[in-house]
């Protein structure tokens, strides 16, 4: 590696150092380095910004602007004070319940949606539930993330890393249903069985709250029902947008932006208002970070260390699927998954090929879409999801550290990685 490419990887350790030890703001600590990363040309203002592969990603930026704005929209109408009282009611007041509830809702929307439209939609809830059950709001909203993730690794719309792998390797959305979605329902039950180990302590029933809850009517809770048809009727077309990405051709950002801009201007909601739930530190700390994975991407960082551990593999299949499994985990634990599969995408593309086309082969496009979109759930970083409910909790007060996320993630990426390893194996190497 260049001396450049040196530098940059010494500029993003002390960066993910300082994020992970929380010795300054992460907000920080990522701008720091972009700017590092910069001075140094590690890239450039062409790369950072305009590069699809290198650069700030700005379709993740305006689509989670968009649903902010959205969500924002919708909590003056009073629907999440509703959705947390009927939810707490469904679950009787039972906390474990509660948790089981929300993040069985949280995997099936994100399978649908995408996991961080998903978990801005949920988090809302999750305070508020919370609250009337004088719970710690922290367990649950990590619990969501994580659920986001695996739930969204179900399907092609749902996590942003299998659209890539999607365009790349020539799958459509019924690939993803055939091959992804039947280990991700087995992913979910092992999940809300770590969920009762890793969160028990959580776990305390209140009575007197639980009667509390069950004596209340949601319906009360309703502040505006003219809002609030207007808000869900925009956010339905928005989803249908989501959806039909694939005929109309309109990113996920482009209708998401258009419909808050629709909600802003047809109804009675100031620029002011529909402002105030926007988290700015959040998508400032995206840029940041695209900007230093961008410049890892840009020197050639990434792209060697993938190729010189499927090169170790001595291109046997079985070994190839197994390596590419880990590394793939590994490595969307520290970086985006995002640009790290643009980045590997060719590479596997080349090895596929060699391994029989999309015959044989093709268990390797399954073992990059398992690795990244189940490793993000390692750290706090790992994926956009996470850093989106980070970003949520410091806002509403409820701080949550890098390594409490990440003592949760990294049991949950092991355990749920080594399922996949077996999957792989069984169905497509033996």
């Amino acid at each position: 590696m260049t001396v450049t490419a040196w530098l940059a990887v010494a500029i993003f350790l002390c960066a993910y150092a300082l994020i992970a030890t929380e010795k300054i703001h992460r907000v920080a600590a990522a701008l720091g380095a972009a700017g590092l990363m910069l001075l140094i040309h590690a890239t450039d203002a062409e790369a950072a910004f305009f590069s699809e592969h290198s650069g700030v990603d700005w379709n993740v930026i305006f689509l989670l602007l968009g649903m902010m704005i959205i969500v924002g929209v919708l909590k003056q109408t009073g629907v999440f004070e509703y959705l947390a009282i009927w939810a707490a009611k469904r679950a009787r007041g039972r906390p474990f319940r509660l948790m089981v509830l929300l993040v069985v809702i949280t995997a099936v929307a994100s399978a649908m949606l995408d996991n961080v439209t998903t978990v801005l939609l949920i988090a809302p809830v999750t305070f508020l539930v919370c609250e009337r059950l004088a719970l710690p709001a922290a367990p649950y909203l990590i619990a969501e993330a994580m659920a986001s993730n695996i739930g969204g690794a179900a399907t092609l719309v749902g996590d942003p890393p299998n659209i890539i792998i999607a365009s790349r390797g020539g799958l459509s959305f019924n690939d993803f249903l055939i091959h992804m979605a039947p280990l991700i329902v087995v992913l979910m039950v092992v999940f809300v069985g770590l969920c009762r180990i890793l969160f028990r302590k959580v776990f305390v029933y209140d009575p007197e709250r639980a009667a509390e809850i069950m004596a209340l009517n949601e319906r009360e809770a309703i502040r505006d029902p003219r809002l609030l048809w207007q808000s869900l009727g925009v956010l339905a077309l928005v989803m249908v947008g989501f959806v039909l990405h694939p005929v109309l051709h309109y990113e996920p950002s482009v209708v998401a932006v258009l419909g808050a801009g629709v909600l802003v201007a047809a109804t009675k909601v100031t620029t002011e208002e529909s402002l105030e739930e926007v988290e700015w530190p959040t998508l400032v700390f995206f840029a940041g970070l695209f900007v230093m994975v961008g410049a890892l991407v840009n020197t050639g960082v990434i792209g060697e260390l993938s190729q010189m551990a499927v090169s170790a593999t001595e291109g046997q299949l079985g070994l190839t699927t197994m390596g590419l499994l880990g590394v793939s985990a590994g490595l969307s634990a520290i970086v985006d998954n995002i640009p790290y599969v643009a980045t590997m995408s060719p590479i596997v593309a080349e090895l596929v090929q060699a391994n029989g086309g999309n015959g044989t082969g093709q268990v390797l496009w399954w073992a990059l879409a398992f690795g990244a979109d189940l490793g993000g759930n390692a750290t706090a970083v790992g994926a956009a999801a996470n850093v989106v409910v980070l970003g949520i909790a410091a806002r509403n007060r409820t701080p949550i550290s890098f390594w409490e996320f990440t003592k949760y993630g990294l049991v949950v990426t092991a355990v749920t990685v080594a399922l996949v390893a077996p999957y792989l194996w069984v169905r497509y190497l033996m």
